[in-house]
């Protein structure tokens, strides 16, 4: 019986566009996305770099570009937030333990919480029992010792523990540290089905 349920945030509650991201660098001149952006991106996630030593970093593939130009561009990829999917999560607040644990850095949590306005994203985090952003944390998906850590810190039994990711790396990550898992597949399924799908 499942008492404990683990969410990732992007794509699961608030809508992603990733190509938006990558169109709106690339109008800037970025050639394409690259090994070098991929580990700063994974540096940024994980804390290791600041604010400011991101945008330089991007800023030197496309060095026509503006710090703020960069900005805009970079949180292209942050959509709509539906108020259903809060309501539900709400009402599912009520019946389990809930975290939130994504891989997300400072920039795209400041625009989301600027954007939304404090009396939606409180009312989102109110109800996990902690929220867990990789930046703040050190560490990020899919490796092992983010779940740990979680499992460690809260008592959690993974046999009684959903972790719910669109990424399928998140979620065999988890699966092999024994906690049962729904990798949602976008744009065919959505968060509030969780119900119907007997999966707790």
């Amino acid at each position: 019986m499942i008492d404990t349920i683990i969410f990732d945030f992007g794509d699961i509650f608030i809508n992603l566009d990733k190509q938006a991201t990558i169109d709106g660098l690339q109008r800037l001149g970025l050639t394409s996305w690259n090994e070098d952006l991929d580990q700063l991106n994974i540096s940024f996630e994980k804390g290791e770099i600041s604010k400011d030593n991101f945008l330089l970093g991007i800023q030197k593939h496309i060095p026509n570009a503006s710090i703020e130009e960069i900005l805009v561009a970079w949180n292209a990829v942050l959509l709509d937030f539906p108020l259903y999917r809060l309501e539900f999560l709400q009402l599912l607040s009520q019946k389990y333990r809930l975290f939130l644990l994504s891989n997300t850095d400072s920039i795209h949590i400041n625009h989301f919480e600027q954007r939304e306005g404090a009396s939606f994203y409180g009312a989102f985090y109110q109800c996990f029992e902690k929220v867990y952003f990789s930046y703040e944390m050190g560490m990020r998906k899919p490796d092992a010792e983010i779940y740990t850590t979680l499992i460690r810190q809260h008592e959690l039994s993974p046999k009684y523990t959903l972790f719910v990711d669109d990424k399928k790396d998140n979620t065999d990550a988890a699966k092999a540290l024994g906690l049962n898992v729904w990798n949602l597949q976008v744009g065919q399924e959505d968060v509030i089905e969780l119900l119907e799908k007997n999966i707790i």
